[in-house]
């Protein structure tokens, strides 16, 4: 075992743990054994006591070989001719144990074995001796040790054992070939009941613990290891091999409980089907729960593969972050009335899933209904470079084809993100506009600082829209704010909501990208949604209206507000209206270091009046033919200006107030 004269160079299974320090999933030592190091504090007292009375009676007291055990030993040996019984304590087991290049019973050798095990309890005392034996005894095959023997033949830790199971780990490692339960399950039943017996004797079991665990079921197979966040608890491992706990961020109660979920629904869906879910405590960024497909070990449904980490299209789940632009930068609002006709945006014409339009709607109906002309004609009217390079300003990594530039087709899903992503931006919604960095190691570097999506107006309002949309059935509606999606060609199904604690994201389909005719987010993902919702606990309520964002009807809108031109010639026009001053992108100085800001001038060309002006698309000012105002802003950092004219055209502009 190479191991040094205290056990400490031997190899131990790797483990990656939950935030509560729970099991998720053990690697096997790169001899291929099942070994955990083990500790007094970890295992049941009465396994403790039971094993002390069965092996060394007098553990408490010898100071590592016991004299009384060895007269016994010798008078055996006498009267028979041969060693019936070592007197081996748990000391000189120990010393065996850690040096396993000496084997035999003579009488050289158990010599030595006490004089190592003296030399041991002396320098490392009883404490260190119970733990190596609890880290070290073999238990059959490649299972060392008491914890890794409890989760191999009981399922469980040894921190609660019954009698029988208590006896059972006593017996094994006497003859740890010959009495394995999964091969020799009468021995192992006949050595455990010896134990249970000599424990009635020794005064530490009752006669009716004795008689239970007499009667308990013998595990007769080997039990898998635990096998929870299989793609997550791997790739932290890859990431860092040399250390031995891996502590992640996830609960294991819930990974265990979506897991279940996912796989069921899976295999409801169809064959070769999987599915992903990422569940975020959008508060910290933590991530409480990874799942990269619903059946890891199922080859027909490629389980191997991280859909997590896979880049897909989102279909329409990026649609609220076009609206969330397009609110902050002043060109509508949820009540802003919209067309949904059918429209080119030059040889581009997008049509709804469902081929029909609905006319004249206001955003927030666009946006519940999942409407495409709408989207598009606030994606051009916004720009889809600007959208984009928002997307990668908030540390998101949009991946388009090669040698192309995002064009209005990224508003419908001619992008691609991953789930990881997506979970990440919809946080920054139900953050109000900071989307956190998502941690999943406990052991990693500091997060970084959450980034800058939306103003927190924009993000609210959008939250809000989004918690009115229709709910699947039998669900209750009202209680998440989720937007699905579904790619080009029923590749992809989407589902990605929050409340007021935490944000989940689902992916339904096939790995391989093939089609899965019929499906679609609302019909797939969003039941996966809500039951996951259901299982990570008590519904927390969603945020309240902030006081940056006032309740407003249309008839109450600016004039340019009320109605947005949806259709490509409208929209060319806004290049008539441009901001003079300030210049795109510029620093001013206001004298924010004083405490005392100047007013900001805004200057126009182009439009026609009367303008209105809005700072983080709220309505400051208004003026007209002078064609400039002072405006207020809220205060240093980046700030957009936005100025409407009396037509609706719009122009946009965002400078750092210093």
């Amino acid at each position: 075992m190479g191991a040094g004269p205290d056990g400490s160079a031997t190899p131990f299974s790797r483990e990656v743990v939950d935030r509560h320090g729970r099991l998720l999933r053990p690697f096997q030592t790169d001899d291929d054994m099942w070994r955990f190091p083990g500790a007094v504090a970890d295992v049941d007292p009465l396994f403790l006591r039971m094993l002390k009375a069965y092996e060394d009676r007098r553990f408490d007291s010898h100071p590592g070989v016991d004299p009384m055990a060895l007269a016994r030993a010798a008078g055996q040996w006498l009267t028979n001719g041969r060693i019936v019984s070592g007197g081996s304590t748990l000391a000189m087991q120990v010393a065996r144990l850690i040096d396993k290049r000496e084997d035999g019973r003579s009488i050289a050798v158990k010599l030595r074995e006490m004089a190592r095990a003296v030399r041991l309890q002396r320098e490392f005392g009883q404490q260190r001796i119970l733990d190596l034996y609890l880290s070290l005894a073999p238990y059959g095959g490649n299972v060392e040790g008491v914890r890794a023997a409890s989760l191999a033949y009981f399922g469980k830790e040894p921190r609660r054992l019954s009698p029988g199971e208590a006896a059972l780990l006593v017996a094994l490692p006497q003859a740890p070939e010959t009495r394995r339960p999964d091969r020799f399950v009468e021995r192992a039943r006949r050595a455990r009941d010896r134990v249970l017996d000599r424990m009635l004797l020794a005064g530490v079991l009752k006669p009716e613990q004795v008689e239970a665990g007499k009667a308990e079921r013998m595990p007769v197979a080997r039990r898998a290891m635990p096998a929870f966040a299989w793609h997550a608890a791997a790739e932290a491992v890859a990431a860092d091999p040399a250390r031995r706990v891996h502590r992640m961020t996830f609960d294991r109660n819930h990974q265990e409980a979506l897991e279940a979920l996912l796989r069921e629904r899976a295999r409801a869906v169809g064959a070769k089907i999987s599915a992903a879910l990422v569940a975020i405590d959008h508060r910290s960024g933590e991530v409480i729960a990874r799942i990269g497909a619903a059946d890891p070990l199922d080859n027909d449904r490629q389980g191997s593969v991280d859909m997590t980490r896979a880049v897909r299209s989102p279909g329409s789940a990026l649609k609220p972050f076009i609206y969330a632009l397009a609110f902050e930068a002043g060109l509508a609002h949820p009540e802003t009335l919209i067309e949904d006709r059918p429209s080119r945006f030059g040889s581009y014409a997008p049509v709804n899933f469902d081929r029909g339009y609905q006319g004249t709607v206001s955003t927030r109906t666009a946006l519940q209904m999942s409407l495409n002309v709408p989207a598009i004609a606030l994606l051009e009217a916004v720009g889809p470079q600007r959208f984009f390079s928002r997307l990668e300003q908030a540390g998101v990594r949009p991946v388009l084809p090669r040698g192309e530039v995002p064009g209005l087709a990224v508003g419908l899903g001619g992008v691609g993100l991953r789930l990881n992503d997506l979970a990440a931006l919809y946080a920054g919604l139900a953050r109000l506009g900071d989307m956190p960095a998502l941690i999943e190691r406990r052991d990693a570097p500091a997060p970084a600082a959450p980034r800058p999506l939306a103003e927190e107006a924009a993000a609210w309002a959008v939250g809000d829209i989004l918690a009115e949309a229709p709910a699947p059935e039998a669900a209750l509606a009202g209680r998440y704010a989720f937007k699905t999606g579904t790619s080009y060609g029923f590749r992809d199904a989407w589902a990605i909501g929050f409340d007021g604690q935490r944000t989940i994201a689902v992916w339904v389909g096939r790995p391989d990208g093939s089609s899965v005719p019929g499906i679609t987010g609302r019909t797939a993902a969003a039941p996966i949604l809500f039951d996951a919702f259901a299982r990570l606990g008590p519904y927390a309520p969603l945020p309240g209206r902030p006081d940056s964002v006032a309740s407003m009807s249309n008839g109450q809108l600016p004039p340019p507000l009320r109605r947005f031109g949806s259709t490509r010639e409208e929209a060319s026009d806004t290049r008539d209206l441009k901001i003079a001053f300030p210049p795109d992108g510029v620093r001013i100085d206001l004298g924010a270091a004083t405490g005392t800001m100047e007013p900001l001038p805004v200057r126009t060309t182009g439009g026609r009046p009367p303008f209105t002006v809005l700072v983080d698309g709220r309505p400051v000012a208004r003026f007209g033919a002078q064609r400039q105002a002072s405006v207020a802003p809220d205060g240093p950092g980046f700030t957009t200006l936005s100025v409407i004219d009396a037509e609706g055209r719009s122009a946009s502009v965002t400078v750092r107030v210093e």
